[in-house]
């Protein structure tokens, strides 16, 4: 797979789209081209609900056996394995993301589609126990048509974490990548193409979400809508979701707590924290951006956090070395330059980073030293709002009460960590703390298995594991009456 069909993907071909429109996809590391793909029209949406409906319908995917899907979705992660180098060289240079971290996610993918192709042949109904003469039945069935538009700071990832548990429940899937990185997804087009998946049954569809985007929303025959990006654009999806009574799941911002408390291991916290918040250069709603540290450790983890910091390889994304590459685009990195210039004028110091790289390298790509704020305040803008960069805030705190207060003001409720050797003190702040996914004494807690998603404004619905499979079905339930005279 050394080359990207660039087009759309409707009914199990590639073609240009209906208005001959293209859209350029840059190379964040250089700002050089990279690729220019086809954007779809309300036209090609149109056909391609109407395609994806006829392959749920006459197509027969809706009422496809699991053992039949499964064998897709097999076949799907092998592809994908198959081409591993060539995905996650594609999504470094689409991203900007460090080629151990895209191999890394590329593989995650292949495993997330072995996973549902395993789930959906045990998923399935129940037999509730009723107070009548009979036999009550549950049934899971595929919603019909879903839209999954999934964000461009993990691509390929997100991809696979709604399409796989879409397409492994019946249901037939659009896709929309996001416009800064559509190549990935199209790439997984390729893989579906080869693993001869039935036409309709996933079309990729690229281009704005304001048109694009909306058109694949609101379109009647689309039931469910499931959506990963920032808050703003997830309310107006709710709204118009709400005007068809449409199911949705929403996975949004995020402004995550990193808690050290007085009896952590303060080294352990200190070397292994900078990559809660600046792996994927910030550009993470799980980013652990908020740094609550009891006073008495606070000196020894800032002081261990910056020099691990600074020991991260910044560089080019091809680079097996690099830990850290360039944003997605100027914009973004200008946006997180100017949240540090208002962290100053709230009153918080910068200890470290927050400057563009001055390595020739470097000059002509997005890059920024990730930045440390001290002195904190959780009231301050910098402290409340997702920068979407990399940039940590440090609020210092004397008493749980006091730091689980804080912790839980804000309007974001999506991941964290605690950092404890007092077993009893971290599960007691990982029940307090409003947010969905939380580790303790390290920064993942995301996987295949488990639920992923958010409090509050972070989000509805959960993904992975079977909350999946069960966000993308409806239940039906059918009693069967034993009693010939049982008429109630």
């Amino acid at each position: 797979m050394s080359e990207i069909n660039r087009g759309l993907f409707i009914n199990g071909a590639f073609r240009d789209g209906s208005e001959g429109k293209t859209l350029d996809v840059l190379n964040p590391a250089n700002n050089q081209l990279l690729a220019s793909v086809a954007v779809a029209s309300i036209e090609d949406v149109n056909q391609a609900v109407e395609g994806a409906r006829a392959a749920f319908d006459q197509g027969g995917w809706g009422v496809a056996k699991p053992k039949e899907r499964a064998r897709f979705l097999r076949r799907i992660a092998d592809g994908i394995r198959k081409n591993l180098e060539d995905l996650a060289a594609l999504e470094s240079k689409n991203v900007g993301k460090p080629i151990g971290d895209s191999r890394w996610e590329v593989n995650a993918g292949a495993e997330l589609f072995d996973y549902y192709a395993g789930a959906i042949l045990i998923h399935g109904g129940e037999m509730p126990p009723v107070s009548a003469p009979g036999i009550d039945l549950t049934f899971r069935q595929p919603i019909g048509v879903v839209t999954c538009i999934v964000p461009w700071n993990f691509p390929f990832l997100m991809t696979c974490a709604k399409v796989a548990p879409a397409i492994a429940a019946g249901n037939a899937t659009l896709l929309k990548p996001a416009s800064y990185t559509p190549l990935s997804a199209l790439g997984l087009a390729s893989v579906a193409q080869e693993a001869e998946l039935p036409a309709g049954v996933l079309q990729v569809l690229v281009g704005p979400g304001g048109t694009v985007g909306n058109a694949m929303v609101e379109h009647p025959l689309v039931g469910k809508i499931s959506f990963t990006g920032e808050t703003t654009t997830g309310t107006e999806i709710m709204k118009k979701a709400a005007e068809k009574i449409g199911r949705i799941s929403l996975e949004l911002g995020g402004k995550s707590p990193n808690i050290v408390t007085q009896d952590a291991d303060v080294a352990k916290a200190a070397s292994s924290s900078p990559m809660s918040v600046f792996a994927n250069t910030g550009q993470d709603c799980c980013a652990r951006s908020r740094a609550f540290v009891h006073q008495s450790v606070l000196d020894d983890f800032v002081n261990g956090f910056i020099e691990a910091t600074k020991n991260l390889k910044i560089g080019d994304p091809l680079d097996d070395q690099t830990e850290v590459g360039p944003m997605i685009s100027k914009n973004q990195r200008q946006i997180s330059l100017d949240y540090i210039a208002l962290g100053k004028e709230e009153g918080a110091s910068l200890a470290y980073g927050g400057t563009i790289p001055s390595d020739p390298s470097m000059v002509d790509g997005n890059y920024l030293i990730p930045a440390v704020l001290v002195d904190v305040k959780n009231t301050m803008r910098v402290a409340q709002e997702e920068i979407f960069g990399p940039v940590l805030c440090v609020i210092p705190y004397k008493d749980e009460a006091t730091m689980i207060r804080e912790v839980n003001d804000c309007r974001y409720g999506l991941s964290g960590s605690i950092w404890s050797e007092n077993l009893s003190r971290a599960i007691r702040i990982a029940k307090a703390v409003e947010s969905g996914n939380l580790s303790v004494n390290c920064n993942s807690s995301v996987f295949n298995e488990a639920p992923f998603g958010g409090f509050k404004q972070s989000g509805i619905g959960r993904e992975r594991g079977l909350y999946a499979l069960e966000a993308f079905t409806e239940v039906k339930n059918v009693f069967l009456s034993i009693d010939s005279q049982f008429q109630s």
